[in-house]
């Protein structure tokens, strides 16, 4: 297992902000500058700077200024960091699941089995007969 603990918990810190996560979403489809993403946002530009920067630290988002532009762009490393936790987690849930519902079949077939047998261990019945 990896040893990201930190990192990974950075990294969840920062998506747990709706703000952020818009953040996130939007540079996914390219790079923006930090005015093109405060603009739909309804908060200052040294908020969204707040932002940006937890984003940075954790690795999910760098930026570079060019003259009076500060561009940002997604790290795809940083967001594979919780996707492979989230893929891991997945799989042993499924794994989980898998055996729950191999249990559950054995169960219900057990039982079919029971119910088949429960005639038979109570010997012949007589229908017919009056007392």
């Amino acid at each position: 297992m990896p040893n990201y603990a930190g990192s990974l918990d950075a990294v969840f810190h920062a998506l747990a902000d709706r703000t952020r996560r818009e953040i996130v979403e939007r540079l996914i489809s390219g790079p923006l500058s930090v005015s093109q993403l405060a603009r739909p946002l309804e908060m200052s530009l040294p908020a969204v700077m707040q932002h940006l920067q937890v984003l940075e630290a954790c690795a999910l988002v760098r930026s570079e200024k060019t003259g009076r532009v500060r561009t940002c762009h997604i790290e795809p490393a940083g967001l594979r960091t919780a996707e492979d936790w989230i893929g891991r987690q997945r799989t042993d849930w499924e794994h989980r699941l898998d055996r729950l519902g191999d249990h559950l079949s054995e169960q219900k077939q057990e039982q079919r089995q029971e119910r088949l047998r429960e005639p038979a261990d109570r010997g012949p019945t007589d229908r017919g007969s009056t007392p």
